[in-house]
């Protein structure tokens, strides 16, 4: 089976294009030993096996090795098909401003291929997918850092580090996220998705604590910048289907990306959110709104991953912002992201007069 990875980047990317609504089967399967001690890992073990998708013991996820390819993009996208079962031992919780105080370690890893995925740098030369079999040890930390701010809210952002709902068929641990937080008066959750495989989600005691959230973007750059991922027509589907099961809604745009046509390519995208949405998703409706960004160092993996990308990243046409740590990376130069964030706001106050925009950064 690890020999079908062995495509050539570009069938690849057709691939991934003709098969966005197919669910993320994983084509070689590592585990901790550790994770086979709970009853969610030696599940996945016996389903794996039975699946008859080979099967390799590691003493923890650093440790991974052996992933099949011929050289380093081949490598890659074939980690890309590689699930890492384990425990999450480090249980500090990151903060995540400025969607919410603090990051839900679910997993870590997306199978979907977005060009500008600020994974590709955060996970490195790791990029498979890891999951984490001890949720009661992170939902029981969790409910500490609610304690320690009683008694203000504290939200938590379930999607700092992968895309739950893209891997929810695996392990179900976003449902059981939801439910936690369904049962906390002061927790809130949030997360988002590029994916609309949202049906196991839809009966789940929420009691409107979870925040579901969108990925949406304009057709060219859904097109030619985020392979692997559901459609917009499916994404907007699964929202109508999320908000009729009681959820309140939310739309990330982003990355807000200038390419001809850029103003019509948005203001299409707002008004079919407006067509599909019912006047009752719209009393409770959240936008939060992010212009392209990248690193050097995003720049150089970027390109080296996927060479034929059409991302624009021109340094000299770009403007640094400088951020934590010293650090930085370019965005817009004003002009340019004051014309996107006033466009965005003008269409989404013309079709949602009701809806909040979080933030524009």
């Amino acid at each position: 089976m690890a020999n079908a990875l062995l495509e050539k980047p570009k069938e690849h990317e057709d691939q991934q294009s003709k098969t966005r609504s197919s669910l993320f089967v994983p084509d070689l399967v590592f585990f901790e030993p550790q994770a086979l001690e709970y009853p969610l890992g030696k599940e996945l073990y016996a389903r794996y096996e039975k699946e008859q998708i080979p099967i390799r013991m590691t003493t923890s996820h650093n440790q991974v090795r052996g992933i099949p390819g011929e050289n380093e993009i081949e490598q890659y996208r074939n980690a890309k098909r590689t699930l890492v079962v384990g425990v999450r031992k480090t249980l500090k919780f990151e903060p995540s401003k400025p969607s919410a105080e603090y990051a839900l370690p679910l997993a870590t890893g997306c199978a979907a291929h977005c060009h500008y995925c600020y994974l590709n740098t955060n996970i490195g030369s790791k990029p498979y997918v890891r999951v984490y079999v001890n949720t009661d040890d992170i939902f029981a930390q969790a409910e500490k850092y609610i304690q320690e701010r009683l008694p203000e809210i504290t939200r938590f952002e379930a999607a700092c580090t992968s895309d739950p709902v893209g891997i929810e068929h695996i392990t179900g641990n976003l449902k059981r996220a939801i439910e936690f937080m369904g049962r906390q008066p002061h927790g809130r959750l949030r997360f988002v998705t590029k994916f609309h495989h949202v049906d196991s989600l839809l009966d789940a005691k929420h009691n409107k604590h979870t925040r579901f959230r969108f990925s949406m973007n304009a057709d060219y750059v859904i097109k030619h910048f985020e392979p692997g991922t559901s459609s917009f027509e499916q994404r907007i589907e699964a929202a109508g289907k999320v908000a009729r099961a009681g959820y309140p809604l939310g739309f990330i745009l982003a990355p807000l990306y200038w390419h001809e046509g850029w103003e019509q390519g948005y203001s299409s995208l707002i008004e079919k959110l407006s067509e599909q949405l019912t006047e009752e998703a719209k009393q409770d409706l959240t936008f939060e709104l992010i212009q392209h960004r990248f690193t050097k160092v995003a720049k150089h993996l970027i390109l080296k991953r996927y060479p034929k990308t059409k991302l624009e990243m021109n340094e000299e046409e770009r403007k640094y912002k400088w951020g934590k740590y010293g650090r930085g990376k370019y965005v817009y130069p004003d002009v340019q992201a004051k014309a996107l964030q006033a466009h965005l706001e003008r269409e989404i106050a013309r079709h949602f007069p009701q809806a909040r925009i979080e933030y524009f950064t």
